[in-house]
């Protein structure tokens, strides 16, 4: 009977429902959507700097140096010569030291050439295939290797730069040859396709050289394509190439406090700290993150002052009904429950709608950063630690809200409203 009331008062002024639903829709729906990507946003970011303490690269923006090294969302500030950044990455203080070299993409999925020990650090495992040991071998994310559909054995050309089509300039000139496929790790290796540094060496070596004689035609056969060439290795000149960066684990973490003065003053190299740069970040989306809720908590006050405006003047209105129904046996607290319920209706709709929009606001956003930044974000994650006292509070503010206008209906004066009426 109570629910029945309920619906009938609701339909009873359907605008000003939709209203305070619209409004706690959208409050609900800023913040929900806020919760879950900066609780997955930093959880990201924080998981891709495990076992990473310092990133050498090229003098420029260290916040620049930090998302193209680490998580590839970034183009690099420039190259390094690898002779020099070895001499620091034999430093008796380096526990770790993984050098990086790319430039070149497929489908929009960088190449990298590194080292197997890459893999191990980002806790990644084979899934299929093994790693790759000779030049123009690679490894695939589980990302790639999904999008992409390639397979064991599977060949490809690789693309000069970040190009996502077939309209950048292929390398020919060599082929990659697929060997492994690596399990899902949720980390920035899913997108990301592995090979060996003189791979990478290889193929530019061939491209600068293809520059020089550009009026020249080139004919290749099948010796040029050929990917397991040992040959190949024994030209390239160590002392001459250069890589993109480098990431350092320290034994003696005082390093991490000395080396980014010692480096950045008397080399050509900078050393970027991955903690204070990801850390100023945060900080920067964090402020966006405040005033939007801020802005959010604004929109639910209104929406919860308009459920208060339309239960009182529901309540107005309907005086004598409530007068008729006490007199049919409905008790005090039966009237106070109607007008409670009715509150806590506009509130789990518009809870539930609002949780709805945000996910699915997620993963529109998701695909778009995912599609740019490498980024994406689970729309149907439960932050429980965060979203349930959210519900919980909005739930209390929308009975603090029906509470006036319950006590009203519980104290009506039958006599005094039927003598009126």
């Amino acid at each position: 009977m109570i629910l029945k009331t309920v619906i009938k008062n609701i339909r009873f002024k359907p605008l000003n429902a939709f209203l305070s639903i619209l409004l706690l829709t959208a409050g609900i729906g800023i913040i929900s959507l806020l919760i879950l990507v900066q609780e997955q946003f930093e959880k990201k970011f924080s998981r891709n700097l495990e076992g990473i303490d310092l990133v050498m690269g090229a003098k420029g923006s260290p916040l620049q140096i930090i998302l193209s090294a680490v998580y590839q969302i970034d183009t690099p500030t420039g190259n390094i010569k690898y002779q020099e950044a070895k001499k620091w990455m034999k430093h008796p203080f380096v526990k770790t030291a993984i050098p990086l070299a790319y430039g070149d993409s497929y489908m929009g999925f960088n190449i990298v050439g590194t080292e197997p020990i890459y893999i191990e650090k980002q806790n990644a495992q084979i899934k299929e295939g093994k790693l790759f040991e000779k030049n123009l071998e690679v490894v695939l994310g589980s990302d790639v290797a999904k999008k992409s559909k390639l397979k064991i054995g599977d060949t490809f050309f690789g693309m000069h730069g970040m190009v996502s089509n077939d309209e950048g300039h292929k390398h020919k000139e060599h082929t990659y040859v697929v060997v492994g496929i690596l399990q899902p790790t949720g980390k920035i290796i899913d997108k990301l396709i592995l090979c060996n540094i003189e791979s990478v060496w290889l193929i530019h070596e061939s491209h600068e050289h293809d520059e020089e004689e550009e009026t020249e035609e080139h004919v290749h056969d099948e010796a040029c394509n050929h990917s397991h060439n040992d040959d190949e290795n024994d030209k390239i000149i160590e002392e001459e190439k250069e890589i993109t960066a480098v990431l350092f684990e320290f034994k003696n973490k005082i390093a991490i406090i000395q080396w980014p003065r010692l480096v950045n003053e008397n080399t050509n190299m900078q050393i970027a700290s991955p903690t204070i740069e990801i850390n100023r970040l945060f900080t920067l989306f964090g402020i966006g993150i405040d005033t939007l809720t801020y802005l959010a908590w604004g929109i639910m006050f209104i929406s919860f002052l308009s459920i208060f405006i339309s239960l009182y003047n529901i309540l107005k209105e309907r005086t004598y009904e409530l007068a008729l129904m006490r007199i049919s046996g409905a008790s005090r607290f039966q009237l106070l429950q109607l007008v409670l319920i009715e509150s806590l209706c506009l509130c789990l709709v518009g809870l539930f709608s609002g949780i709805l929009i945000s996910r699915v606001a997620l993963f529109i956003i998701s695909q778009a950063a995912e599609e740019q930044f490498k980024l994406s974000f689970n729309p149907f994650e439960i932050i429980w630690n965060k979203e349930l006292p959210f519900i919980v509070i909005t739930l209390i503010l929308g009975i603090i809200s029906a509470l006036i206008p319950a006590i009203k209906a519980y104290r009506i004066n039958i006599s005094k409203v039927l003598a009126n009426a």
